[in-house]
C-alpha cells in the first residue's frame, strides 16, 4: 500500500513541533539572562578595577613623598627648604614642591577637625616630589643620602615613603577582586553550560519516542540535531539579550553611584571603548556557549537511542 506523500512544509512543520516553540514557554531564557546579568556586571566591576589600579599605579609609579617630623614650626619650615633644594639638585627628580600648612589643614581636617588649622597640633612638613622614572630602591636610596647630608644632625626627622610602595596592599587587594571577578565569571559560564544541558536532555526525554519515530522514517542524526539546536539558539539569545540589558542597567546604576562621591581616584576606573566592547561580546559568546553544549548533550543522547 502506498503511503501518501505529505506536502512538502509538513516535515519541516512537524520538526518545528518537536520542541515548545512558545517564545517564553519555559524557564531557561530566564534563567540565562540572569546568568548573563552576573557575568556583564562582574565583567565591568573587573574590568574597571583594572582601569583603577593601572591608572593608579601610572600617577604614583614616579611619586615620592618627603615628611619632616618637628614640632617647632619655625625649624620645621627651615628643614624642609633645605630638604627641599637638596632634592631638587638630583638629576632624576622633575618637581620638587613643598605643600604649604593651609592645604594639609584642609586635607587634614577631615579626621582632626577644627584642631587640624590651630598651631596645637604639630603637623609635619610635607614635600611632594616627581621622579622621572619609576622610584627605585636606588633613587630613594640616594635621597636618602641628600637628605642626610643637608640636614645633618637633623636628618633622623625627615621620612622618605615611595608612594608605589605604601599602595602595594591596595594594589593587591584589586588584583584580588579581579581575579574574583574572573573565578565569578568562570562559575556563571560553567553554570550556563549546566543549565542548558539539564533543558536539552529534558527536551530530549521529552520527545524521545518522536525522535526514534523520524529514525524510523529515514531521518538522520543531523536533522534531529538541528531542530534542537534551533530551539537551543532562540531561547539562549532572548535570555542573552534581557541579561545584557539588565546587567547594563545595574552597571548604570553602579556607576552613578560612584560618580556621585566625586573622588579622583574613582574617575580613573571609567570604562573605555574596548571595555564595552568586551562586555558587548558577552551575550555572543554566551550564546555560543549555550550552541555547543546543547550540540554536545543532543549528541551524546542519540548516541544512547543505538
Amino acid at each position: 500500500m502506498r503511503v501518501p506523500e505529505r506536502p512538502s512544509g509538513a516535515k519541516a512543520n512537524g520538526r518545528a513541533r518537536m520542541l515548545p516553540q512558545t517564545r517564553f514557554g519555559g524557564p531557561i531564557p530566564w534563567v540565562i539572562a540572569i546568568l548573563i546579568a552576573l557575568v556583564v556586571v562582574a565583567a565591568a566591576g573587573g574590568l574597571a578595577l583594572r582601569n583603577l589600579a593601572e591608572n593608579a599605579r601610572s600617577d604614583l609609579a614616579g611619586a615620592v613623598t618627603v615628611q619632616i617630623v618637628e614640632a617647632d614650626a619655625p625649624l620645621r619650615a627651615a628643614l624642609a627648604e633645605r630638604a627641599g633644594e637638596a632634592i631638587g639638585d638630583q638629576p632624576f627628580v622633575t618637581s620638587v614642591r613643598i605643600v604649604p600648612e593651609e592645604e594639609l589643614a584642609q586635607l587634614l581636617e577631615p579626621w582632626l577637625g577644627a584642631g587640624a588649622a590651630s598651631r596645637e597640633v604639630p603637623i609635619p612638613a610635607l614635600i611632594d616630589v616627581e621622579l622621572q622614572t619609576r622610584a627605585s630602591p636606588e633613587q630613594v636610596a640616594r635621597l636618602r643620602s641628600a637628605l642626610d647630608t643637608a640636614l645633618g644632625a637633623e636628618a633622623q626627622k625627615a621620612r622618605i615613603d615611595a608612594q608605589s610602595d605604601w599602595l602595594k596592599p591596595v594594589y593587591d587587594a584589586l588584583a584580588a577582586l579581579q581575579y574574583l571577578a574572573l573565578a565569578l565569571i568562570a562559575l556563571v559560564g560553567t553554570a550556563t553550560a549546566a543549565a542548558v544541558w539539564l533543558a536539552a536532555r529534558s527536551a530530549f526525554a521529552n520527545h524521545r519516542d518522536t525522535v526514534e519515530i523520524i529514525h524510523l522514517l529515514g531521518g538522520t542524526d543531523a536533522q534531529v540535531t538541528r531542530v534542537f539546536q534551533q530551539s537551543v539558539l532562540r531561547d539562549a539569545a532572548i535570555g542573552a539579550a534581557i541579561g545584557l540589558v539588565l546587567g547594563l542597567l545595574a552597571v548604570w546604576a553602579l556607576g552613578q553611584q560612584f560618580t556621585a562621591l566625586d573622588s579622583g581616584m574613582i574617575g580613573g576606573a571609567g570604562l573605555g571603548w574596548s571595555d564595552w566592547l568586551a562586555i558587548a561580546l558577552i551575550p555572543v559568546a554566551a550564546v555560543v556557549l549555550a550552541l555547543v553544549t546543547g550540540r554536545i548533550t543532543i549528541g551524546f543522547a542519540l548516541r544512547s537511542l543505538l
